[in-house]
């Protein structure tokens, strides 16, 4: 029987980020290079992302978009956005590529031994105007990186039974 990788059956999503762990520029540069390697349609690669590490001036604008909507990712060692670009094309792919190249970075993550949240509850506009993302670019989700920090667990984590990921069939 095939069984599924551990690296991807173990991966959770924490709610609570340890406030003193340090993530290193290289875990960053090698969770950008998953990114990189993500496939996309025409091979396009519309993603972009804006990184700030805790305490550098980009993290603090960073968290300064999620205040308030998602006080939890406050303490993560990392913040990430997720852009993405639009070629005018019918159809274009190009959200569907960005979510396989932050897929990408969240298991590269995971096996460097720190976890990935995304969250969409930040200032979209205020993204836009604070780091000069303009049309045809669109700003999606933000990513908390680090380790989970005290009293987190993926306790009570479900997934929907493999039947109904095929309901047409």
């Amino acid at each position: 029987m095939n069984e599924m990788t551990p690296l991807l059956a173990g991966r959770w999503s924490p709610r609570g980020f340890d406030r003193t762990h340090v993530v290193g520029s290289g875990q960053i540069e090698c969770m950008l290079q998953a990114a990189r390697w993500a496939p996309s349609a025409m091979n396009r690669q519309p993603w972009a992302f804006v990184v700030g590490r805790r305490g550098d001036r980009v993290h603090e604008r960073l968290e300064g978009l999620a205040r308030g909507l998602s006080d939890w990712a406050l303490g993560a060692s990392a913040l990430v956005l997720a852009a993405y670009r639009t070629e005018g094309d019918e159809p274009d792919y190009a959200l569907h590529d960005l979510g396989g190249a932050v897929a990408h970075m969240s298991v590269q993550a995971e096996a460097m031994g720190l976890h990935v949240r995304q969250f969409a509850g930040y200032d979209h506009e205020g993204a836009r105007t604070a780091f000069g993302i303009d049309p045809p670019w669109t700003p999606v989700v933000m990513l908390a990186v680090g380790i989970p920090g005290p009293g987190t667990s993926p306790a009570g984590r479900e997934r929907k039974p493999i039947g109904e990921l095929t309901p047409w069939q």
